[in-house]
């Protein structure tokens, strides 16, 4: 457990700077006896005598020197942190969330740009279901998440960012499908429930009284897309995602009805960002 606090070092720093406990406390504004004391309880909690009697004086011991290096040491960093924090720089690190199609058709010159303007700050990316980012959110184990409706944000800030185009993408051997019931009795390939487009899917299944056959769950869009290319069934993806990953050939896309099709991804944060967070949202925000 930590046994020394800054107060206690500056009081030291006070007696070793003036060369003595008398100056010392007239330099800190404290009774001597009060100086005193405090250095002897630092004494105590580190088990060493930091002083040593010389004459009318007192002079470092050996622990002493040591701990006067360290001290010196730990006032530059506070004083570089306060500096830092009043200056509005963005530093540390900055974790966020992000859906995986988001992540790999949007996010890569956001994220070149943030760097190249504030290299002082380190982005850790996790990937998951708007569901699941939603809650990693409000635990405070990310700041921030790119998710996409429908969601309930609940007490959680909430801002659009990227408006996206659904489509909905087969085998290349299924016909044109104009409308839910062309579905029934097929596959649906989707991520894990907590999914946002996979949720808009079955919403729009279950108003025709229409329920896929059966629910294969992926953990990439890479296997999901294979999976649809090869016949297995139907998914559900923002069109972004198709061209970034160049797999517009490998499958055939049937347009959406409009309330199925448009979609926006959102940005949702927990309290006041932080000073790297909003940084972020100066480049995502139009």
């Amino acid at each position: 457990m930590r046994s020394i606090d800054l107060d206690s070092l500056e009081i030291f720093r006070a007696v070793v700077q003036e060369g003595g406990v008398i100056r010392a406390a007239s330099k800190l504004n404290r009774v001597q006896s009060n100086v005193t004391t405090r250095i002897k309880q630092l004494e105590q909690r580190l088990g060493r005598s930091l002083f040593r009697k010389q004459g009318r004086g007192l002079v470092l011991s050996p622990e002493g020197e040591l701990l006067l290096s360290y001290a010196q040491r730990l006032f530059r960093l506070a004083d570089e942190a306060e500096s830092e924090l009043k200056a509005g720089r963005a530093m540390g690190v900055l974790r966020i969330g992000s859906l995986e199609s988001t992540a790999g058709s949007r996010l890569a010159p956001i994220l070149s740009r943030f760097h190249k303007q504030h290299p002082g700050v380190v982005v850790e990316l996790v990937t998951g279901t708007t569901g699941a980012l939603l809650q990693r959110v409000a635990n405070f184990e990310i700041e921030a998440a790119f998710v996409s409706e429908p969601f309930t944000p609940g007490p959680l800030a909430s801002r659009k960012v990227f408006e996206e185009e659904l489509v909905l993408v087969t085998g290349k051997d299924v016909d044109a499908v104009r409308r839910a019931s062309d579905l029934e009795g097929m596959t649906l390939i989707a991520f894990a429930s907590g999914c946002s487009y996979r949720r808009r899917v079955e919403e729009w299944l279950g108003a025709s009284s229409i329920a896929a056959v059966r629910t294969l769950e992926f953990q990439s869009y890479q296997a999901m897309i294979a999976c649809v290319a090869a016949g297995t069934g139907f998914a559900i993806v923002p069109r972004s995602l198709l061209v970034a990953m160049k797999s517009a050939q490998d499958v055939r896309q049937h347009e959406l009805p409009a309330k199925v099709r448009r979609n926006h991804t959102h940005l949702v944060w927990n309290g006041t960002p932080s000073t790297s967070l909003s940084r972020l949202q100066e480049l995502v925000f139009p």
